[in-house]
């Protein structure tokens, strides 16, 4: 199977289609938690208050939380489903890709994914309230540190 830079192909496997799929996922609704944090949107919806930064070290508001949800997971998603998707190669990336012998979004995946663990984590340790959206992207966090290992992700994103 030859792979074209910037084109989408019709045949990947399926852990591949899984993994973009879920990039995609993480990337607009990280995105959308982010920019609403930011700005302080439905705090209430969010379930957000602001006694709960009383626990959190170093933080007074949500907007720093706010910046590396929405920026770091939601746009960082995006563009590592857009750059595995269409086989984007960027010559500032071309260290990775001689580096670890994959397209470069093999590792941001792997790197996203491990962000996203800690991030839950931090989130399990910090916040006062369990809740089930950290048990559903904790398993999106190891969803893309694992996935990539498959071996048919390995093969499909194998740059040399």
């Amino acid at each position: 199977m030859t792979l074209v830079a910037g084109s989408v192909r019709a045949h990947r496997p399926l852990a591949e289609v899984a993994t973009i799929s879920v990039l995609f996922f993480l990337g607009v609704t990280a995105f959308a938690g982010g920019v609403a944090m930011v700005f302080g949107l439905g705090e209430d919806q969010l379930m957000l208050p602001a006694d709960w930064l009383e626990s959190i070290p170093v933080i007074d508001s949500w907007v720093v939380p706010g910046l590396v949800l929405g920026i770091g997971f939601g746009l960082g998603s995006l563009i590592t489903g857009y750059g595995m998707l269409r086989r984007s190669h960027w010559g500032w990336l071309e260290f990775v890709e001689e580096a670890t012998g994959y397209h470069w979004s093999w590792l941001a995946t792997i790197s996203l994914g491990a962000g996203h663990l800690l991030w839950i984590a931090l989130e399990v340790i910090y916040l006062p309230e369990l809740s089930l959206l950290q048990i559903m992207y904790g398993a999106i966090g190891l969803a893309l540190l694992l996935l990539p290992f498959l071996p048919s992700m390995r093969q499909d994103l194998r740059v040399r």
